[in-house]
């Protein structure tokens, strides 16, 4: 893709989604299954990806709810989790140049999940001209799948992949393959650095504290090396 003066459009934004939307779609559709096992409504299912509208967070949610967890626990360790987030947007502005729009901001950044930012830099890195338009597609085209197939894992209830307990199981690996491949897409030598630093500090903090931990760790270190590594280009430039 080559650079162009042209802003990109909403639907630029929403073609962009198509291999979000392909990938989450069957995730959302197994988690509304595991919430309606675990005794959720199909209301109370929907809700959840609908407020909260993040595949890890949502998953271990089940999992705390299942384990009979506090909900004080519970709650910290969602919000740790999900605290890379914030990250997410600054990182990106810092990529697309000190000219670019910010006055929605607050509005497309919430539809900044790993594979959206993911898409969004990888677009950035190919030529793509920065606007909020096309953030909101973006955005809203991963939104609406999410939701999409969590209403209807909901709906089909405990029995939508009982008669396929393999594809069941393959869902799991859905997430962190489609967040690769976005990664993969990207890489190039001024990346290095960063994928090094979330991996090293990954590695480090989850052999010596704990793995949620060592794992949010990583991805704060990494995102935090990607910004000034960005703004000191930006700068140099």
């Amino acid at each position: 893709m080559t650079k162009t003066s042209a802003p990109s459009t909403f639907g630029q934004g929403l073609l962009a989604s198509l291999p979000i939307v392909l990938g989450y779609f069957p995730i959302a559709f197994s988690f509304g299954i595991g919430a309606t096992k675990l005794g959720l409504s199909s209301v109370e299912a929907v809700f959840l990806s609908i407020v909260m509208y993040s595949g890890a967070a949502q998953f271990l949610a089940l999992s705390l709810i299942a384990g009979g967890a506090p909900i004080v626990i519970s709650a910290v360790t969602l919000v740790a989790m999900g605290l890379r987030h914030l990250l997410y947007a600054p990182a990106l502005l810092t990529r697309a140049g000190a000219n670019a729009p910010r006055r929605f901001a607050l509005g497309w950044s919430f539809g900044l999940t790993d594979e959206v930012f993911g898409a969004a830099i990888g677009q950035l890195a190919k030529g793509r001209v920065f606007s909020e338009p096309f953030m909101f597609g973006l955005g809203l085209g991963a939104y609406a799948a999410w939701v999409a197939g969590t209403a209807v894992g909901a709906v089909m209830g405990g029995s939508g992949l009982a008669q396929w307990p393999a594809v069941d199981a393959a869902l799991g690996f859905l997430l962190p393959a489609l967040f690769l491949s976005l990664l993969l897409s990207i890489l190039s030598r001024t990346q290095i650095l960063t994928i090094v630093t979330a991996i090293v500090v990954t590695v480090s903090l989850t052999h010596l504290i704990s793995g949620t931990f060592g794992l949010l760790a990583g991805m704060i270190a990494g995102a935090l090396t990607g910004t000034f590594g960005q703004r000191k280009n930006n700068d140099a430039q």
